[in-house]
């Protein structure tokens, strides 16, 4: 998606976010994602924020209305500060978190503080509140038939593990960013959906599972159903990198393949 940047949004726009915020004296446009038309930190004298925003009449607005009321129900999510409709644009505030992305490779002390997080994320509930499509739907086209019920969660699964959606704080705690496509899932989505990004950062698939295994959500998922989520996971990337190519999308869906073909031999009953 083509970036906004600040100084281009209306001024009538901008005057309305300063009203939250006080006035903007320096901008940074974020340097990752491909969701967001704006996405900034928002330097101010009461500290910095960061900027969402779409036009209104963009077919993808109601995305930014969802990622919103998600992240204010998330856990280890940065708040929500406000909300704001002026000049054709919907524009959102968020919490500024100060941290780094994570290194995911094999010893490091953020896979330890990535599973402290997806224990905790695998025990919120999805808001019933809030309609949203459940991840086994997303997926049709992709699952057996006879989709397990396991696969048919109502958890809140933020279902994007890139660790540039992943921030670790001078705390050592690691914050999830980008909520956009969370949805009601499995309880252990979100941590069999980091063994790619893991197995893409240098562990075998026997050492994925193993930091995977420490989620409790995950170590009593039903093995089998997991296969069927690693094959499910694997077919559907392999399509959508042949049909809508991303830059990153070739080595992960190479690392799901692994990921899948592993199980499907059996090694993870063998393993644990």
């Amino acid at each position: 998606m083509h970036r906004v940047e600040w100084a281009d949004l209306p001024p009538a726009a901008r005057a309305a976010v300063e009203r939250h915020t006080g006035p903007v004296e320096r901008v940074e446009t974020a340097p990752h994602g491909v969701m967001s038309r704006l996405a900034c930190t928002i330097h101010t004298r009461a500290g910095r924020e960061f900027v969402k925003g779409i036009p209104e009449d963009d077919p993808q607005a109601w995305v930014y209305r969802h990622e919103a009321q998600v992240t204010t129900r998330a856990p280890r999510a940065p708040r929500v500060l406000w909300e704001v409709h002026a000049s054709g644009w919907r524009l959102y505030g968020y919490e500024y978190v100060q941290g780094r992305y994570p290194n995911l490779t094999l010893g490091s002390s953020d896979v330890l503080a990535l599973v402290a997080t997806l224990t905790i994320l695998s025990k919120a509930p999805w808001p019933e509140v809030l309609s949203k499509k459940p991840l086994h739907e997303r997926w049709v086209g992709f699952l057996p038939d006879r989709v397990p019920d396991g696969m048919c969660g109502r958890g809140l699964a933020h279902t994007d593990m890139s660790p540039h959606n992943m921030l670790v704080t001078p705390s050592d705690e690691l914050v999830l960013l980008d909520w956009a496509l969370a949805c009601p899932g499995p309880a252990w989505a979100d941590t069999a959906l980091t063994i790619p990004r893991l197995i893409s950062a240098g562990h075998s698939p026997a050492q994925a599972e193993e930091m995977a295994q420490r989620v409790p959500a995950y170590h009593a998922a039903e093995r089998d159903t997991v296969t069927v989520f690693a094959l499910t996971v694997h077919a559907a990337w392999e399509d959508w990198q042949r049909t809508r190519p991303l830059p990153h999308r070739a080595a992960l869906t190479a690392a799901a393949r692994i990921w899948a073909e592993w199980r499907a031999a059996g090694s993870a009953v063998h393993a644990f």
